[in-house]
């Protein structure tokens, strides 16, 4: 019933075994990335689970994170900080002006005593069950479940914030990304999802669907749809929030809707995921569909 209890109660009964494996884990939780680290290698003396943003990562950005200082059984939610690579935003003054450091809280912290403080728990395991308490008084799994949303609520409003600065590394580092996966659709239409279903439009042999110019915008890719040959407005979900995305989308198709004469236009949006915004936002937008991609990177020896 309530997933981050169950998977923090395991968290701190095996940082207390002293296991390194975090494979059974989510991979994501609250529209977040999730990790679990106990150390690379060799135990760390502060485990954690993180919640990221895209193109932020524990070594490099800022977050929610649970750290769990096992010699004074402490775990606290925190505003975490990177400590390997210097970000080029981070919390809010709302934050670094009213929070306490961990090194305020904690005595000597082996590590992150920069990040701040949003609460502090002390967690103790009665028959191989984990009971959480603060200031001697046990919360429940729905508190716990609470407290994490608050501060993720929290963080995806900063980061909107951020994606909306165009100078702010999230945004040209999703502006970039989306942009070259723009050109990827186009080059490989016909390997796609959406090729199986639509046509790129040319005319005189030139290509005139990527960056389709009207009076109101640029249209990502227009296309036509192979059995009815009405146009559909494909916009990439980049550098904006779900709702500029979703009343982008919209604005493009009653523009063609009035400039080309299609009532029957319809909308796609290309997205990284499948947020609780653009959630709400689709219910609403009944001629809009979702298509989602992957990014599949790897590395391999040359030989």
């Amino acid at each position: 019933m309530f997933m981050i209890y169950e998977s923090l109660s395991k968290f701190i009964i095996q940082a207390k075994e002293g296991s390194l494996k975090t494979a059974e884990y989510p991979k994501d939780c609250l529209d977040l990335k999730m990790k679990v680290s106990f150390g690379q290698g060799a135990l760390a003396r502060v485990p954690w689970i993180s919640f990221t943003a895209p193109e932020m990562s524990a070594s490099n950005g800022y977050f929610p994170v649970y750290l769990f200082y096992k010699e004074q059984n402490i775990l606290i939610l925190s505003y975490g900080i990177s400590e390997t690579s210097e970000y080029g935003e981070g919390w809010s003054s709302e934050v670094t002006e009213s929070k306490k450091k961990i090194a305020e809280v904690v005595s000597s912290p082996p590590r992150y005593g920069d990040s701040y403080v949003f609460k502090q728990y002390t967690p103790q395991i009665n028959n191989n069950k984990v009971h959480f308490s603060m200031d001697g008084n046990e919360v429940s799994g729905e508190y716990i479940e609470r407290d994490l949303k608050e501060i993720v609520d929290f963080y995806k409003k900063s980061v909107d914030i951020e994606i909306k600065n165009e100078t702010s590394a999230i945004s040209t580092g999703l502006f970039y990304m989306e942009k070259q996966l723009e050109d990827f659709i186009i080059s490989n239409w016909n390997e796609t999802e959406l090729g199986k279903k639509y046509d790129l439009i040319y005319e005189e042999g030139n290509l005139i669907s990527q960056q389709y110019r009207t009076e109101i915008g640029i249209i990502d890719i227009l296309a036509k749809d192979k059995k009815t040959n009405s146009y559909v407005v494909i916009e990439l979900k980049k550098n904006q929030t779900s709702d500029d995305t979703v009343g982008q989308a919209m604005r493009y198709m009653g523009w063609i809707q009035e400039k080309k004469k299609d009532p029957n236009v319809k909308g796609i949006i290309v997205a990284g995921q499948f947020d609780q915004k653009l959630h709400y936002a689709m219910m609403r937008a009944k001629d809009i569909e979702v298509f989602l991609y992957e990014v599949d990177f790897k590395l391999k020896a040359h030989r």
